[in-house]
């Protein structure tokens, strides 16, 4: 099963990040890049893609820095991930966008593993595609207080 790079796993983070600040203004490369844990250089590159593709506005200067182009409740996480890796499905064969049939398949109608590379991408997108920015922010928020409230364990010996 393929995997996201961590080029992606790096622009979820940052894509999560400026949703978490969504309306307070652009966030500083350097900020970003330090809060998140990610390398400077890397994130430039990060930056400039989702920037290219509508997703970040940028602004240079005094105050300046990266910001999201819309609303947290406007994107989907399944619409960052195929910015950054493509298609969602695990062939070329299953995918809704990027259709290519295997080299070496004979009946591509009826092919039993494009038919179930097709049920794993459909699972895969309705997640991905129903949940947003601001959908992960708030999950990860009410994760986040959920542990900060639990009792510290105590251990007896």
């Amino acid at each position: 099963m393929r995997t996201i790079s961590k080029r992606t796993q790096y622009g979820l983070k940052a894509v999560i990040a400026l949703g978490q600040r969504y309306g307070e203004g652009p966030v500083l490369i350097a900020t970003l890049a330090k809060d998140e844990q990610i390398p400077l250089k890397f994130l430039e590159g990060i930056l400039l893609d989702l920037k290219s593709r509508g997703l970040l506005n940028s602004k240079k200067g005094k105050g300046g820095g990266y910001q999201l182009s819309r609303p947290p409740s406007t994107v989907t996480i399944g619409s960052i991930i195929r910015m950054m890796e493509g298609p969602l499905a695990p062939l070329p064969c299953a995918s809704e966008t990027a259709f290519r049939p295997c080299e070496e398949c004979q009946d591509v109608e009826h092919c039993s593993t494009r038919i179930i590379m097709r049920e794993v991408r459909d699972a895969i997108a309705e997640v991905l595609d129903k949940t947003t920015l601001a959908d992960l922010i708030r999950k990860s928020d009410a994760a986040r207080q959920e542990r900060k409230n639990r009792e510290p364990l105590m251990y007896y010996i």
